[in-house]
């Protein structure tokens, strides 16, 4: 069963890690551990490990979306149809997920620094390389080695975040992670819109490679370890194996991986044909793309603080979970029947609204089954991060080509996999994790 709160080793190694930092702080500065200086010295270096670990969740969305308004700048500029077009953000999305599979066991082996180093430099050399892709194809290749290295901020930052906290703790950190990387969905796009007018699709990775080059900079110097040698797995890829597999025999852990992925299914498929939808369907210019992009973030991260700030610790996670998939269901209904033609012509304006509904909604949805199912793995939390990464970037990449199958025409494939997807969470979040057999 799931721990309800921190355990006493786990405290104990918070404790430890606390006196170590006040202690060092203290050596640097000639101020005694007492002292109120060196409580604001450790505080602070509290908080610059969360914006740390923020940047690292912060990536992957700011890889995508700043390169959504240049979806349809690519398909011209290549000579591509849409849906070929539509592959480089599949390749970068399948590549976060296998990466994760791997890096995820190498830092339950050899600590999260040295794997979390290795994958930003790929990262960073990777995103160099596709400025100057001179086709689709080669776009394609090097965004799947792009999400190939950067799998290793996603992994790592969770499972750093489970070293370090246990129950409703965790969950208002990875509330607070969200407040963090949610600012890059929003601004992401209006930084590719902007882009854009001074240049084109390719000056997009020139940023992207700044932001990696500065990333791998603060990570190097301020992120340090969080696994201790006594706590690392030993064992090669087999051992790994089992423990996978162990996790995976776990029903209510793989009910929250599913039910968290086939929700992030839900939200890519919206990413994914939003920059046709916005602009193709309904005339909208990239700059208000970039806008509306923006303001459904701002309801995410919003959410997501409602999450952790005010409902965490006042009801369960699984009630607050459920309510947030229903509403997700509800949404991506009424999206159904709006672009189907039930209530007729419809503008921007409602369809808008009812995507604004369903990605709040995803700020009690994406925490909560995080922290449900980490919360059962506290001694493969690697191996864990990398499983549930893994599970929502491939349904995920599945999901994508899927919203753009009936053309660039119609929204009605977006609106039948966000509902499909939605449904399938509940599913399995009362077929398999059955909460109310459960205490939260």
């Amino acid at each position: 069963m799931p721990e309800s709160g921190a355990s006493r080793a786990q405290q104990e190694r918070t404790h430890i890690s606390t006196t170590q930092t006040v202690a060092a702080e203290s050596a640097d500065t000639g101020t005694p551990p007492g002292n109120p200086a060196a409580t604001d010295a450790a505080r602070r270096t509290g908080l610059l490990v969360t914006l740390v670990l923020g940047g690292l969740t912060a990536l992957p969305p700011l890889s995508m979306d700043m390169y959504l308004p240049a979806l349809p700048a690519v398909t011209e500029s290549l000579h591509a149809p849409a849906a070929t077009v539509q592959l480089t953000l599949t390749a970068c999305l399948t590549g976060m997920a296998l990466g994760q599979v791997v890096v995820g066991p190498m830092s339950d082996r050899w600590g999260r620094r040295r794997p979390l180093l290795l994958g930003m430099i790929i990262y960073v050399v990777a995103t160099a390389i596709c400025i100057f892709a001179p086709t689709t194809e080669l776009l394609i290749g090097f965004r799947l080695l792009q999400g190939l290295a950067g799998a290793a901020g996603i992994v790592i930052a969770r499972a750093v975040v489970r070293d370090m906290y246990d129950g409703v703790e965790m969950a208002r950190f990875f509330s607070t992670l969200m407040l963090i990387s949610g600012v890059a969905p929003i601004v992401a796009p209006l930084i590719g819109g902007q882009v854009l007018r001074f240049t084109d699709w390719r000056g997009i990775f020139a940023v992207l490679t700044v932001v990696g080059v500065v990333l791998t900079l603060v990570v190097w110097k301020w992120l340090h370890e969080t696994l201790p040698p006594q706590d690392r797995h030993t064992g090669g890829i087999g051992d790994a194996l089992r423990t996978m597999r162990g996790l995976l025999a776990d029903r209510v852990f793989t009910g929250y991986m599913i039910a968290g992925s086939l929700a992030f299914a839900a939200l890519f498929s919206y990413v994914s044909a939003s920059p046709f939808v916005v602009q193709e369907i309904y005339g909208a210019s990239p700059q208000t793309f970039s806008l509306l992009f923006g303001i459904n973030s701002v309801g995410l991260i919003v959410v997501g603080q409602i999450n952790g700030k005010v409902l965490v610790g006042r009801i369960s996670l699984d009630k607050a979970l459920a309510f947030g998939l229903s509403v997700i269901v509800l949404a991506a209904a009424a999206l159904l029947l709006m672009t189907s033609g039930v209530f007729g012509h419809v503008g921007l304006v409602p369809v808008a609204a009812g995507l604004f509904v369903l990605m709040s909604a995803m700020g009690l949805a994406m925490p909560n089954t995080n922290a449900q199912a980490l919360m059962r793995t506290k001694h493969a939390a690697g191996s864990a991060s990398a499983l549930l990464g893994t599970s929502s970037f491939l349904i995920g990449a599945v999901a994508s080509p899927l919203v753009g199958i009936a053309g660039e025409g119609t929204a009605v494939p977006m609106a039948v996999v966000q509902l499909v997807c939605a449904v399938g969470a509940m599913a399995c979040f009362l077929g398999l994790c059955r909460p109310w057999q459960r205490v939260s």
